[in-house]
């Protein structure tokens, strides 16, 4: 039983004798893709602040240390992207900060907003104005909470991690398994375009990576959802002293992510801290969000790689690198200018909210920046 599955009344379905088929599968089981894909993207940290304390993350301050960005703050860091030509702004933070930081709450308050999605609801607002497409990843969310913010979002995420109990999700609130499936559920239900992950080399095993994807699969497959999974190991920092998995590792595993999922669903890895051309062939298609602009604050000891560097990843696997935006291209139709896609589990939904698509298919300079990325199928890397 996964931790918490019960609590939150998730229902996932597992078959022992699949968690086995994957458990066999080695990087030469598996198929190569047939181009990589990336986005452009500022990353915003709306708040350092987490209710969570886990061992392996640098990314949370203590109460009292905590930052929260103001509005005018987001707006320069969106205006910068976008003015370098990224798409997307990845807005990210801790979950529930305004529940454990009385200084962020109080803050929050004296600005004019009862909470942490009402303000990220604002700077996703910020971001739209200044012609980026945001993508949240506010942890986990209850449904009331993912409801304020998914109309301005183009899409949002949250990594699963691990379905496994582990000692590096410590503290007296432990990240639970059952969350996290809840709120990657309640994206579907909400028909939000989703990303999440499995982080590789936290304390889970062999079985438990295998469980894990299998989860994912499982509500993708009732909703159609899930745009991209993320395959990400954790790196030493320094708060985490606990190794990093080697590459005999992230290839097998990468290779049963690729295998557990089905075929639309993108298996990513980050090219800061993955060693990408030794990957590709366990069946990676995606780099992720890449900003020329920001670092990346979850691990700012591992620099982004510059735009012409993934070019020449490309290069080396003898692949095409294709630009990508925030909300993968199977959610719009052929032409980008609409919001219904198919889903077997489900019939036609709308993935996109009017405001999304508005500002897709806008005709101002913001709109013409989205659809060159959907029309010019493979690009070079900008600036060459």
């Amino acid at each position: 039983m996964i931790p918490g599955a019960a609590e939150y009344d998730v229902d996932v379905v597992i078959d022992e004798d699949e968690i086995e088929r994957l458990l066999d599968v080695m990087p030469e089981d598996v198929t190569g893709p047939t181009e990589l894909t990336y986005a452009r993207n500022v990353f915003v940290p709306l708040t350092t602040a987490c209710r969570y304390t886990c061992t392996y993350c640098t990314y949370f301050d203590p109460p009292g240390e905590a930052s929260l960005l103001s509005l005018s703050e987001v707006r320069d860091i969106c205006r910068r992207g976008a003015d370098a030509g990224c798409t997307e702004a990845l807005f990210t933070f801790g979950d529930d900060p305004d529940d454990r930081y009385t200084e962020i709450h109080a803050r929050l308050e004296e600005w004019g907003y009862e909470s942490i999605h009402s303000y990220l609801r604002a700077a996703c607002e910020v971001a739209l104005e200044e012609g980026l497409l945001p993508h949240a990843n506010p942890g986990d969310q209850t449904r009331d909470q993912m409801a304020t913010v998914a109309d301005v979002n183009a899409s949002m995420g949250v990594m699963l991690e691990t379905t496994a109990d582990v000692d590096a999700h410590a503290g007296p609130r432990r990240k639970v398994p059952g969350q996290r499936l809840d709120t990657i559920r309640t994206a579907g239900e909400l028909a939000v375009p989703f990303t999440t992950g499995i982080l590789v080399g936290i304390g889970e095993d062999w079985r438990t990576r295998a469980e894990s994807l299998l989860a994912i699969r499982d509500l993708h497959e009732r909703y159609g959802h899930v745009q991209e999974v993320i395959v990400q190991p954790v790196r030493d920092n320094e708060r985490w002293r606990g190794g990093t998995p080697d590459l005999a590792t992230m290839r097998r595993v990468t290779a049963m992510a690729r295998a557990a999922l089905p075929e639309a669903v993108s298996v990513q890895v980050p090219p800061n801290l993955t060693p990408v051309r030794e990957l590709v062939d366990c069946g990676v298609d995606d780099l992720g969000g890449v900003s020329p602009v920001t670092d990346d604050h979850v691990n700012p000891d591992y620099a982004w790689p510059a735009l012409r560097e993934l070019e020449s990843i490309a290069d080396d696997v003898g692949l095409p690198l294709a630009e990508r935006l925030a909300v993968y291209e199977r959610f719009l139709p052929a032409d980008g200018r609409a919001s219904v896609t198919q889903s077997e589990a489900t019939g036609e939904r709308d993935w996109l909210s009017p405001r999304i698509r508005e500002a897709i298919e806008a005709d101002d300079e913001s709109g013409e920046r989205y659809r060159s990325v959907l029309e010019s199928g493979t690009n070079p890397v900008p600036g060459r």
